[in-house]
């Protein structure tokens, strides 16, 4: 072996001479086994390398990666990949790489398809289904709120809905504050999702006028647009949505600082389709704006909300002329409108087809205003009045002869309508008045009344009187004598109601009680339960007994014998104890799905198996403040009563 260490000259080995300067180092020697020892003097190129090894510095230097590509490489790659998985993939490699990917529209994909004809049969053949999914209608939705909603995960959103069926609806709320939404990430959302056709912006400070013209230039087939607390979208949006976005039917602008009339004009001018707009609290807005949109959106515009804005009667005037094809009207804070406001409005003659109108905290309610309404509204329905100082019973009773068409009536907070004014709607209200409810109206007064003899309200099927501390057993007796066929009674926080006085209404009722409400009419007894529930119980559904604190086991023993029906049971803070628990689970035929214990301090352990058997058919239980309830025993109903939902 020495010898061939020492063999050189003209008849080496190898021709070409030895080339590491230590021939006889061991290592340049591959070992082929136990005793064949062979050496490989080095060729032009090797396509096999002996094991050398290297340091871990040389290994880094010569280590080549994809990253070293610029983007522009990047793009065009990812641009010409076959379908939506593929660059779904590849935007889960790293965020640089999902920033191009979401940066590549639709139309860049479909032009390279049409010049290259290999890669649009490919595409055919391999994701035919995946293609068409893509050029869905948009039926995924997405919501983002608070820290989660950063641009990294609308680029994420844009590229991930783009082959499962496109993205639909898009809502955003709040924003991180150290990496929130910008107009990149609108941007994203813009060239990826082009069937987007609902969006809301919800307090996100971060975003301008330039990622809405995003939106404006790429999802041309929105529908829907909500804004609410974005200080730095201005008209110029509007204006760019309004000119791209033909197919607009449902505009929201809320708390928008810097969004005025001229956007307003734009969206009424450019979107024949508008049926639905709702202002709020935008100081620019004014009778401009108003006017413009009305008059252009004429015959299209169904639901109208203004609230807390700077208009006046002109704005008014406009919408009683101009909203023919208005269906819904709401009407709120509108300080700078007088009563000359609401008669114009009412005398326009513009209203015919309006069927809900809701007015809240405006002070140019009057009666004559109200009077005028009433009369040039014909097919009105539904009217809520809330917080309107300066209506009297005069008004309300003239409103109620007009408003022939009047199926429910609310009035809420309006402290100058008495009784008179209450009982006097009902008589003169219309053979279709179905609900009428009246709530925290301090002006009503327990006063007994005279009624003709053969006046009645017999279309009035739901009556709520909730908070109103002058009702009492006087006016319940008129209610007696008035409305026969009620159906569904509200009477909750009326402490000067007694037994004398509700018995009148459950005998009069000839068509049966189906819900009753008495939360918080302390004087009630068990007594006047067992009169319901005797006279009505194959009819009743729903009893709210919350705070009656006179009403105890017997109440729950005459509504277990009576009430096969009954599916909502409410006996919180009640006397109840255990007994009246087990009188419940005892009843075959009793059929309840919501039971409400809360604060019944006498119902105890003691009553796990009555729970145990009502649960059954309990879909919600309330234990809370049963402070004689054990924790172990709610361990145990959980476990038991899978199906229900345990308060505790």
């Amino acid at each position: 072996m020495s010898k061939l260490f020492a063999f050189s000259g003209d008849d080496d080995f190898c021709p070409g001479g030895p080339v590491y300067p230590n021939p006889k180092e061991s290592s340049l020697f591959l070992s082929l086994g136990p005793h064949l020892d062979v050496y490989f003097p080095p060729r032009k190129r090797s396509r096999i390398s002996a094991p050398f090894v290297y340091s871990e510095e040389s290994f880094e230097q010569k280590q080549v990666s994809v990253d070293v590509l610029p983007d522009e490489c990047l793009f065009e790659i990812f641009r010409r990949l076959a379908g939506g998985q593929e660059r779904s993939a590849c935007a889960c490699v790293s965020k640089r790489w999902l920033g191009l990917i979401s940066n590549i529209s639709r139309d860049e994909i479909q032009s390279l398809k049409s010049r290259d004809k290999n890669i649009e049969k490919k595409v055919k053949v391999i994701s035919e289904s995946e293609d068409e999914d893509a050029e869905g209608d948009g039926y995924l939705s997405r919501s983002l709120e608070g820290k989660k909603a950063t641009d990294i995960r609308l680029a994420a959103i844009a590229v991930g809905t783009a082959s499962r069926g496109g993205l639909g609806k898009l809502s955003i709320r709040g924003s991180n504050s150290s990496r929130g939404v910008t107009s990149l990430g609108l941007r994203a959302i813009a060239r990826g999702c082009p069937s987007l056709k609902a969006l809301s912006l919800w307090n996100i400070s971060s975003v301008g006028d330039e990622g809405l013209f995003e939106i404006a230039n790429g999802c041309h087939q929105l529908e829907k647009l909500d804004l609410c607390q974005c200080p730095a979208i201005t008209d110029q949006s509007l204006i760019a949505i309004a000119k791209n976005c033909a197919n607009l039917t449902d505009l929201t602008i809320e708390s928008c600082s810097s969004i005025g009339n001229e956007g307003l004009q734009a969206v009424g001018r450019c979107c024949p389709n508008l049926k639905s707009i709702s202002i709020k609290d935008c100081r620019l807005v004014g009778d401009q704006g108003i006017a413009g949109l009305l008059s252009s959106a004429t015959y299209s515009l169904e639901k109208v909300k203004l609230q807390r804005l700077n208009i006046t009667d002109v704005s008014l005037a406009v919408v009683g002329h101009y909203g023919k094809a208005v269906t819904d009207l709401m009407l709120t804070g509108l300080l700078n409108v007088s009563e000359r406001g609401f008669w114009v409005m009412g005398n326009g003659h513009g209203l015919q087809k309006l069927k809900s109108l809701t007015i809240t905290s405006c002070m140019g309610v009057t009666d004559l205003g109200l009077e005028s309404v009433g009369k040039g509204c014909p097919n009105l329905k539904q009217f809520c009045l809330q917080k309107c100082a300066f209506l009297s019973d005069k008004g309300l009773i003239c409103f109620a002869k007009a408003a022939s068409s009047l199926e429910s009536l609310q009035l809420e907070e309006c402290h100058r309508i008495t009784q008179l004014g209450f009982f006097g709607s009902l008589l003169n209200c219309g053979a279709k008045l179905k609900a009428l409810s009246l709530i925290n109206c301090l002006g009503i007064k327990d006063e007994n009344l005279g009624v003709p003899l053969n006046a009645s309200c017999q279309s009035l099927r739901s009556l709520s009187i909730r908070n109103c501390p002058g009702f009492g057993d006087a006016s319940l007796a008129v209610l007696s004598k008035l409305c026969p066929q009620l159906q569904n009674v509200d009477l909750s926080g009326l402490q000067g109601i007694s037994d004398t006085g509700l018995l009148p209404v459950l005998e009069s009722c000839e068509a049966g009680l189906v819900k009753v409400n008495l939360s918080g009419c302390v004087n009630l007894t068990d007594k006047i339960v067992s009169t319901m529930a005797e006279i009505h119980g194959w009819t009743l559904e729903m009893l709210n007994f919350d705070g009656c604190k006179k009403i105890s086991d017997a109440s729950l023993m005459a509504i277990a014998d009576n009430c096969p029906l009954l599916c909502d049971l409410d006996v919180s803070k009640c006397a109840v104890t255990d007994y009246g628990i087990a009188s419940l689970a005892r009843a075959n035929h009793l059929n309840l799905q919501i039971l409400s214990l809360s604060g019944c301090s006498m119902v105890s352990d003691n009553s796990l198996n009555a729970l145990g058997r009502l649960g059954q058919t309990l879909l919600g239980l309330n234990l809370q403040l049963c402070n004689a309830i054990s924790s172990s025993t709610i361990d145990i109903l959980v476990e038991q009563l899978w199906r229900c939902d345990i308060l505790s």
